[in-house]
């Protein structure tokens, strides 16, 4: 109420106060002003005399009589030039108005105004009433006004305004404190009452409060509080009610939380079993194939008839298979218990995804497929995660490409679809040009135990739980799995994943000795050119592609004579566009160029292409497809290095090869590995229990232990606890000890890590594995032997044609005139190469022998002179490594070329 009462009085008064001292104040500063003009216009007659007559005395006197008058401060009267003539009062603060002899001017400042009033001959007139020249000019009066008189008048005027707005203020206010504690006293008996209420004394009763509206206020509160009261009355009653029932409900719950436990407890047995039925059928069913596949390795390696090798290739397969679908039932039951337990380490991307396509690259050549890996250039390839769930995915994925692709190709991407400094989000994509998947197929395709094709006639599927399994993996790792497909032009999964960056490989920069060079690129897959151009790219080289093999070969013969040589070929060919010979011939024109060259080829054909191209060509290398960047890069950089830096970075022969210790108590497994360790070059001492291992340790000194983990008596945890037991006993330096098991399941790692073994191998193994894990925990590398023995070679030598038509004609594609050319040609040159090896010999130059040996070598490459191409070979290898029967190599290349000489003029 005082807000009410006293806000809009406040503000009217206010306003109007403001408005009207305002006006008054315009009003006396108008009035000043009009003053100030009229005493200038008296002034100038009673002025203009004196001045004209040049009476000064006078004019000061009329000067000084002017100052008299009110709010009148200074005054002067000027000449025609506005020079001073005569001046009553203070100096004039106001800057002098604009002359205008017409008429007056005045300038105001906040505290005077000055008035500027010409002086005519008409105001002569008035004073003299002679008549004259009206309008000449006599002079000038300067008249200063000062405002405080006004100023002052305004104060007192608003001072008197505010005293009565004040007075009328308090007034107002008294009353509205009258009125509004006639309102306020009842209100606190009603807040009072209200309180009481809301802490419980629903008894509580106001009385009368003496107005109407509160009598009515007072009526309706006392209403609600018997409301209340008989509320809470029945609800006490059903509280009491509800409290019964919910004793009997806890009772009855409390019983079945008993039946409740009882049944956790048997589903957790029944859980542990079957863990213990997974690990156990693992090992029981792993450990024997371990034993097939291992002896079927061994078996290829020695003679066999085709049939029988062929047998063996359907035993591989068929095992292999029947491990995929161990593996995925194991991973499928370890993901719905939860128990999968992914990694978190560093990786490379565009090795995973190389990797991938290398293992599944036989797979899809045999069907003639093109497989092609394109990592954009932007996506970040250091990355921190699990790679082997990963490349179980991607695997996963580009076989069921490969599988439902009968012509065409498939193609893996990588993208960046975000980027931040620490994470990227990725996109990984398998496209293939396959049948394609309708509506129902894709609604089915992410369940378990469940294929694309389930008809009668369906290619063999597997389990029909990889996708799922799939699926499972990238979203434990928190991203997403999907497809889009379109029936009979194909399909395209993709996954889409967030990842840490790990730091940058320094094995992903470009190598200095490859930057700048220039490379020729042949391929004739359009996606397969341009991945093979960005791999090339990113190892730093110039690429130009070409459409042929004659556009390659022009363009090396016309950047030859220039300052920016093409120094490389790479060339992906196929069968049906090239055959072997005519690619040899197509190699060796290069290299006469002085390009060295790169052949990437299916799998499936590099076998007749490795006729045409010996492993022992420095100057061209043969390569599956898809090219993996690393080994490519690696490649490049051997073919580029200078030979004598390839002679310096020969290895040399290791001192002495691992001691190795194989327990097992399956007599197969102990066998294979025994085998396996003493075919590279290992010494292997075998038993079959865990005593007979503790006692051989104890015994002799080995560089590491594989110990099986499952064996009767003491297994291998406790064995393996017993040899540390020794070890501290006898202060011997800890043994590493590799476990072989053939469980699968997630905590094996741990507690076998926890029991004192160092590393575990899952059965079933293979060489590479072995080789890794021996060279990793001894520092010795298992080899297949050194260089053979010069004896042997000669011997094996020997027993080869000095001069074989047949082969001639079968280099030559069947082309006898061809055949006979080659040889007239290498027999032209053969005394004159005999004799520049000679001269080399003698004076010692290592890189020149090489050279002319290995320029030999090569021509015999065309003919059917098969001793003196195994002599050319043998020398030039020896050469190539210092070996000490380098000599005695040389000596019978000399008598080879001397036997074909002699024999061809036989002939």
């Amino acid at each position: 109420m005082l807000v009410l009462s006293l806000l809009p009085g406040t503000l009217l008064a206010v306003v109007l106060g403001i408005y009207f001292t305002a006006m008054q104040l315009s009003e006396m500063r108008l009035q000043l002003q009009e003053r100030g003009h009229l005493l200038a216009e008296q002034l100038a007659p009673l002025a203009a005399p004196a001045m004209a007559q040049g009476y000064s005395k006078r004019l000061q006197r009329i000067l000084n009589q002017i100052l008299d008058q009110p709010d009148v401060r200074s005054v002067a009267a000027l000449d025609t030039g506005r020079n001073l003539l005569a001046h009553a009062g203070p100096n004039m603060i106001t800057p002098s108005p604009p002359a205008d002899p017409e008429a007056l001017t005045q300038v105001s400042s906040l505290e005077t105004t000055r008035i500027l009033m010409p002086v005519q001959g008409r105001h002569l007139n008035f004073a003299t009433e002679a008549p004259g020249n009206v309008e000449r000019q006599v002079g000038w009066l300067e008249l200063e006004l000062s405002h405080q008189g006004t100023l002052l008048r305004g104060y007192r005027s608003l001072f008197t305004s505010l005293l009565l707005i004040g007075a009328g203020l308090i007034v107002t206010a008294l009353l509205a404190l009258r009125m509004s504690s006639t309102i306020s006293a009842p209100l606190h008996r009603v807040k009072a009452a209200v309180a009481q209420l809301k802490d419980g004394y629903l008894e509580t009763r106001l009385p009368a409060l003496g107005s109407h509206e509160m009598d009515e206020l007072a009526s309706g509160i006392n209403r609600m509080a018997e409301a209340l009261l008989s509320a809470r009355e029945e609800l006490q009653q059903s509280i009491d009610q509800a409290t019964e029932d919910v004793q009997q409900n806890l009772e009855t719950i409390e019983i079945q939380n008993i039946e409740l436990d009882l049944a956790r407890k048997e589903a957790l047995e029944a859980s542990r079993i079957k863990s213990e039925f997974l690990a156990n059928m693992s090992h029981e069913i792993r450990t024997p194939l371990n034993g097939i596949l291992g002896f079927t390795h061994l078996l290829q390696k020695s003679d066999l008839t085709p049939r029988q090798q062929d047998y063996l290739a359907t035993i591989e397969k068929s095992a292999d298979s029947l491990l995929g679908i161990i593996n995925e039932i194991l991973d499928f039951s370890k993901i719905e218990a939860g128990k999968l337990v992914l990694e978190s380490v560093p990786f490379n991307l565009r090795d995973l995804i190389e990797d991938t396509l290398t293992i599944l690259g036989p797979a899809a050549h045999a069907k003639q497929l093109e497989l092609v890996s394109l990592v954009y250039r932007d996506t970040p390839l250091s990355l921190v995660g699990d790679p082997l769930r990963l490349k179980q995915v991607l695997t996963n994925l580009v076989s069921n490409a490969i599988k439902f692709t009968n012509e065409g190709t498939v193609v893996v991407r990588a993208m960046v679809e975000d980027e931040r400094s620490d994470r990227a989000q990725l996109r990984i994509s398998v496209q293939d040009t396959g049948i394609g998947l309708t509506d129902q197929d894709l609604r089915a395709l992410f369940q378990a135990f469940s294929q694309a094709d389930n008809s009668i006639s369906r290619q063999p599927g597997g389990t029909g739980l990889g996708l799922v399994i799939s699926k499972r993996l990238i979203e434990q790792m928190g991203g997403e799995i999907g497809v889009d497909s379109i029936p009979e032009e194909g399909s395209e999964f993709w996954v889409s994943l967030s990842l840490p960056k790990a730091r940058d490989d320094a094995e992903d920069l470009p190598r200095a000795a490859l930057l700048g060079r220039r490379v020729g690129l042949l391929e004739q897959h359009p996606l397969a050119r341009q991945a093979l151009q960005h791999q090339l790219e990113a190892c730093g080289l110039a690429v130009l592609p070409f459409d042929s093999l004659d556009q390659l070969q022009d363009a090396v013969v016309a950047a030859r004579a220039s300052e920016q040589p093409i120094e490389i070929a790479v060339l992906g060919v196929t069968m049906r566009e090239i055959s072997p010979p005519q690619l040899c011939q197509r190699l060796w024109d290069f290299e006469a160029l002085g390009c060295k060259c790169i052949v990437l080829c299916p799998t499936s054909e590099q076998a007749q292409y490795h006729d045409a191209l010996p492993e022992t060509h420095t100057h061209t290398q043969l390569q599956g497809k898809p090219a993996c960047t690393r080994k490519l890069q690696q490649v490049l950089l051997e073919l580029l290095r200078p030979p004598q830096a390839l002679v310096e970075q020969m290895p040399v022969s290791d001192s002495r090869p691992p001691s190795v210790l194989c327990v097992d108590d399956n007599p197969a497994n102990l066998m294979l590995l025994e085998t396996l360790l003493t075919d590279m070059g290992g010494e292997v001492v075998a038993v079959s229990s865990g005593q007979q291992a503790l006692e051989v340790v104890q015994q002799q000194s080995f560089d590491m232990v594989f110990m099986d983990v499952q064996m009767p008596g003491m297994d291998g945890r406790q064995t393996t606890e017993a040899i540390r037991r020794w070890e501290l006993e006898s202060g011997q330096p800890p043994l590493p000890i590799v476990a072989l098991t053939a469980h699968a399941l997630s905590n094996e790692r741990r507690s076998l890590l926890q029991s004192g073994l160092d590393d575990y191998l899952t059965k079933p193994i293979s060489e590479r594995q072995l080789a890794q894990v021996v060279l990793k925990w001894t520092g010795l590398p298992l080899r297949r032997g050194a260089v053979a023995v010069p004896a042997e070679s000669i011997a094996a030598e020997s027993e080869l044609k000095v001069l074989d038509a047949e082969e001639g004609l079968r280099l030559a594609a069947g082309k006898a005139d061809l055949a006979a050319d080659m040889l007239s040609m290498l027999l032209a040159s053969l005394e004159g190469d005999r004799q520049s090896i000679r001269e080399a010999r003698a004076a010692e130059d290592q890189q020149a022998l090489i050279d002319r040996v290995h320029r030999l070598h090569g021509a015999t490459r065309y003919c059917g002179v098969p001793q003196l191409r195994a002599a050319c070979e043998r020398s030039e290898t020896l050469l190539k490594q210092h070996h000490p029967s380098a000599g005695s190599a040389l000596d019978e290349l000399d008598s080879a070329i001397e036997r074909l000489a002699r024999e061809a003029r036989v002939f």
